[in-house]
């Protein structure tokens, strides 16, 4: 746990954002889901954890930073694909709204896992199989082999991602990396995005070279 801790210090800084605003996301969500059970003892398990592949039985024990280091240690992908797997988990999101899929404990390593899978096929001309990034991801083939499918049927099989809408997303996380930096100033509430492509606030180069530092 530790080694993989420590080694966000060697990765790319969006992997280092990426995981901090996923981590406040997911203890957002823990809440909300311990408050509504509190609220409603026995009925509130079927309102905020319905039925999904990326749903785990029972909350894995590694962190969400410790898996997102292990993911950066192994995979071995660009960091441009950190960038655009955050793009994909945002329109998995508003495109499951009906579903009411959360980020949360049970669903946030298998949407990572399967999120930087289908972002390195997409842009990357070199990766590694399936089978090792179930190894990566700590689940059997079968299973990612399965969330890979589910996870392209659930955002429409829209891979595509504009020079716009990557400054944008990169323009986002750049403002959450300062705000880690100065430990001030506005956070980020949601990972859910809108893809305004004329809201880009800073150039997709300066972002990405900064975020890839």
């Amino acid at each position: 746990m530790a080694e993989e801790e420590e080694g966000l210090t060697d990765a790319p800084r969006v992997v280092v954002v990426l995981s901090a605003l996923l981590e406040r996301v997911v203890e957002r969500n823990d809440a909300a889901a311990d408050e509504l059970s509190a609220a409603v003892p026995g009925a509130a398990a079927s309102l905020v954890t319905p039925p999904s592949a990326f749903r785990a039985t029972a909350r894995p024990d590694i962190s969400v930073r410790s898996y997102m280091a292990r993911i950066a240690r192994f995979a071995g992908c660009s960091p441009a694909c950190y960038v655009v797997a955050y793009v994909y988990l945002d329109r998995l999101l508003r495109r499951g709204r009906r579903r009411s899929l959360a980020v949360d404990s049970y669903s946030v390593h298998r949407l990572l896992i399967t999120g930087v899978l289908a972002a390195v096929k997409f842009m990357d001309d070199v990766c590694y199989n399936n089978a090792y990034f179930a190894r990566v991801g700590g689940i059997s083939l079968q299973e990612m082999n399965y969330l890979e499918v589910d996870f392209l049927f659930a955002v429409g099989f829209d891979l595509n991602v504009s020079p716009e809408t990557f400054g944008h997303y990169c323009a986002v996380l750049q403002a959450e990396m300062l705000c880690l930096e100065l430990e001030a100033g506005p956070r980020l509430q949601s990972c859910c995005l809108s893809e305004d492509d004329g809201a880009t606030t800073t150039s997709s180069s300066s972002s990405q070279q900064q975020l890839a530092a």
